[in-house]
């Protein structure tokens, strides 16, 4: 499969095909009102998701049964505090900016159900918080300065280029009332504190992030980041892409296995494979098993048990988990790697799809203490029915009930 730069774009619609045509124009919430129409693609994937979020958050799990003390709430240690202070000023910043009504409509308790409203598609499916292309570009600039005080560095580049490929998508299709840079929610949870628990949600088409801080922990989780294209090829962004180091270390993982090990990781060979069994690969999510809305989703460990493998592998493997928590700052980073070294042994790794260079396929990392997937997908807004490699799904979990740092807040509310 090709990997040249605009490779995508011969698969581009015709500009007057109905998958865009019937909706181009339309505002996010006329567009919302065509995506929840029964019999529509998006219709079901609503009908589905809709009420799962107001069910009793636990946690995924891999047997159904939550672990206690995984997570003990305790002031952070030396080297692993994170930007408390620079977040609190960039979320009083932000809040300043907006008026009494936005300042209401943003915030949220710290503990609230509609964290749990986050989703990756274009249409709005939850109207949580402040919808940012509808607000000015001082509270814009605002809502990315607090993702840049929360984040490290790549971490809010990548997040952001997820933004700004889906406003590079919106222009290529002309579905700019659609998919723009700020398609995206914004919410607040808690008081802006640099002690007691608080945090903030950013979500829309192809990112999410959920941020959490207590007592100088952090927590970023769950994460969804994707890309269709996965590569800005004109305009003044030209350049930017996305995951090519997942990709990489991905296949320097399957690499680094003796044959047996690699068909151990194997759970199927073909990334649509007729062995699946129904429902295995969803019409939203694909092959992703923790995304928007599987919050005590059931995910058993497959494949290959990490510390079986070669040096080399296991070398890639964490360097694999690094990419994916590389979204924090060094400092929780830090502490994100030392939980995920701790239960090494508890570690999962499995694969599904081709492994040489230019296939498309799928991968999860898991252990009592993450979940890392990635996935190639077919098109939405581009016209092709099979996986291609410039379509691809990113998702990060904290299993056993600290998504959202719920295990954190909730230990923090039954202090004495």
């Amino acid at each position: 499969m090709s990997h040249e730069p605009g490779a995508f774009r011969q698969y581009l619609f015709p500009h007057d095909h109905p998958r865009l045509a019937e909706v181009r124009g339309l505002d996010p919430y006329a567009y919302r009102d065509v995506a929840r129409k029964p019999g529509t693609f998006t219709g079901g994937l609503i009908e589905g998701w809709t009420p799962l979020y107001l069910n009793e958050f636990r946690g995924i799990t891999e047997d159904g049964t939550l672990r206690d003390g995984l997570y003990p709430l305790k002031p952070a240690a030396p080297g692993e505090e994170a930007p408390v202070a620079a977040m609190v000023a960039a979320a009083e910043e932000l809040l300043a900016a907006l008026s009494p009504e936005d300042r209401e409509r943003v915030s949220f308790p710290v503990d609230a159900v509609e964290w749990q409203t986050w989703a990756n598609p274009e249409f709005m499916q939850f109207d949580t918080g402040l919808r940012l292309e509808f607000q000015p570009v001082e509270v814009r600039e605002k809502a990315l300065a607090l993702m840049r005080a929360s984040l490290s560095s790549e971490g809010a580049e990548l997040a952001h280029t997820m933004m700004l490929i889906n406003g590079f998508l919106g222009q290529v299709v002309d579905l700019e009332t659609i998919l723009n840079e700020f398609s995206y929610h914004l919410v607040l949870y808690g008081v802006p504190d640099l002690v007691a628990p608080w945090g903030w949600q950013l979500f829309g088409h192809h990112c999410a992030v959920n941020c959490l801080v207590v007592e100088g922990r952090m927590v970023v989780s769950p994460v969804f980041l994707g890309a269709e294209p996965n590569e800005i090829d004109a305009g003044p962004h030209a350049g930017r892409g996305s995951f090519g180091e997942h990709i990489a270390l991905g296949l320097r993982v399957m690499d680094a296995l003796t044959p047996e090990q690699r068909d151990a990781a194997t759970v199927y060979r073909q990334l649509v494979d007729p062995a699946m069994p129904p429902g295995r690969v969803h019409p939203g999510d694909e092959r992703h098993l923790a995304g928007a809305f599987q919050d005590n989703r059931v995910i058993p460990y497959e494949g290959l048990r990490v510390a079986q493998m070669p040096a080399a592998a296991q070398e890639a493997v964490h360097a694999l988990a690094e990419r994916f928590v590389g979204v924090l700052p060094a400092a929780p980073r830090a502490a994100r790697l030392r939980e995920i070294r701790e239960h090494w042994d508890e570690t999962w790794f499995c694969w599904i799809g081709g492994h040489r260079t230019g296939d498309v396929f799928y991968f999860r990392l898991q252990s009592p203490v993450i979940i890392a997937e990635l996935d190639h997908h077919c098109g939405v807004f581009l016209d092709y029915d099979t996986p291609q490699p410039f379509h691809i799904h990113t998702v990060l979990r904290t299993p056993h009930g600290n998504d959202y740092g719920r295990a954190y807040v909730q230990q923090w509310q039954e202090k004495p």
